[in-house]
């Protein structure tokens, strides 16, 4: 148990690092390319630091753990929203550009509504993961069309981008994202495979590990990138990076991973209870949108309220379990 704990020490140390590389890696490719931090954090930063997410779908799907590969979606993104932007909120307001709250958040709760009405029927088959893969390529060059148009506008981003220190050379800026996507999937995984060592010692059920230490565990590569984000003033990486990232789990992570096998529920969509893991998700993401619909600003107030709620749907969990 000792060892299993040293070990998650250390994927937090490199989850911090990856982290801090792969913020500043990606703030000086958006400068350098012309592009908004936010399409960035939409894209190279939610893919990166989704990949926890997607491995560990994909091999609890071969594997026929089905509740560990759809609680792991459903809980990283109540955690990504809830935990994570609580969290940063609380470091410093975020503050956002406009586009968050009036075409990205609300693009995140269709998709969550979509996944809802997809698995109704107690499964998620082959022929429903493409469609939700053929999603995620969509939405990726919905991206990058958006990027092209913004890119007369990207100058406002200068002084943002001099704070965190910019870096000129083009194979330093890919390397250090590079490097900061490795350290965040690999300290992830570390402190997942321990984690779910150390709660199978203790003895918990399947789902509940799915929705909460492998959900919480995949979503510390977004926590990590968020936090120090948010610390570095890059408010519009750490927002843009949760919404991205809660986006592609749905579509590419349960995508390729019911492409892959078949993910049935066991006992049922609404017999197993799942469907209000599903409801807290959908709530958890419309919060956003109604904080930030006045002012596009997420408070330290807000922060408070949102880390209020995991930590309720977290005595829920337990007291279920």
């Amino acid at each position: 148990m000792v060892f299993f704990i040293a070990l998650c020490l250390v994927g937090f140390v490199l989850l911090y690092f990856g982290a801090e590389w792969l913020v500043k890696g990606s703030s000086s490719l958006a400068r350098s390319l012309g592009v908004t931090p936010i399409v960035i954090g939409l894209t190279v930063v939610a893919f990166g630091t989704s990949a926890p997410e997607l491995v560990v779908s994909v091999i609890s799907s071969i594997q026929a753990k089905s509740m560990i590969a759809v609680g792991n979606v459903v809980g990283s993104n109540i955690c990504n929203i809830a935990l994570v932007l609580g969290l940063s909120a609380i470091f410093n307001p975020i503050k956002s550009d406009p586009s968050v709250a009036r075409r990205d958040i609300p693009i995140m709760l269709a998709i969550s509504a979509y996944l809802l009405l997809l698995t109704f029927n107690s499964t998620l088959g082959r022929v429903e993961g493409t469609t939700l893969f053929a999603g995620i390529i969509l939405y990726t060059f919905f991206n990058y069309h958006l990027a092209k148009k913004e890119t007369a506008g990207a100058a406002g981003i200068e002084s943002e981008l001099e704070e965190i220190g910019f870096i000129a050379s083009r194979p330093k800026q890919i390397l250090l994202i590079v490097a900061g996507i490795a350290g965040v999937v690999g300290g992830a995984q570390i402190v997942v495979d321990n984690a779910v060592k150390i709660m199978t010692i203790l003895g918990v059920s399947e789902k509940f590990i799915g929705l909460t230490i492998v959900a919480f565990g995949t979503s510390l590569p977004e926590l990590a990138t968020s936090v120090v984000a948010a610390m570095r003033g890059e408010m519009d990486i750490s927002i843009g990076n949760l919404v991205g990232s809660n986006v592609f789990n749905i579509m590419s992570v349960l995508g390729v991973a019911s492409m892959v096998r078949p993910i049935p529920i066991p006992g049922g969509f609404i017999e197993s209870g799942l469907w209000i893991d599903y409801l807290v998700m959908m709530f958890t993401s419309f919060l956003p949108w109604l904080m930030m619909r006045k002012d596009f600003t997420v408070s330290r107030r807000d922060g408070f309220v949102l880390l209020a709620c995991y930590v309720g749907y977290l005595t829920y969990l337990i007291i279920k379990a």
